[in-house]
């Protein structure tokens, strides 16, 4: 079945967290849960883990932008310290809770297609 499957992007089925072999079964059970069996092409995901790679990576992303932002406002409007309060913790957890989905599907789908794994040992068991 693996032969007539084409070759996914992991930035397109990271994007779409989608399977990373064939780009269209669902990645996640629940929000951060991956199901343990794609339902189209039945890739083993049970072992597959991405650790704190996603998290490092939204600090990265959010943190910059929300910096520069609560920067901008601040010496653009002069507001009082209780606004920025109300502003940027709402801001910084909706960036991470956006953005922690995709990286994740994203770097899993990367280990796909780089055969790569945390012990040194292939991580998915059935490849192409």
């Amino acid at each position: 079945m693996s032969e007539s499957l084409p070759r996914v992007s992991p930035f397109s089925a990271g994007l779409k967290c989608h399977c990373p072999r064939c780009g269209v079964g669902r990645l996640f059970a629940g929000f951060l849960t991956l199901v343990d069996k794609c339902e189209v092409c039945d890739l083993d995901l049970a072992d597959a883990d991405s650790g704190d790679g996603p998290a490092v990576f939204v600090i990265f992303v959010t943190g910059p932008v929300v910096t520069a932002l609560a920067i901008w406002f601040e010496l653009a409007f002069q507001p009082p310290y209780w606004l920025h309060l109300v502003l940027w913790p709402p801001a910084i957890l909706g960036g991470t809770l956006a953005l922690l989905r995709p990286f994740k599907a994203t770097l899993i789908a990367l280990q796909y297609r780089h055969r790569a794994g945390d012990t040194g040992q292939n991580t998915f068991a059935d490849r192409d």
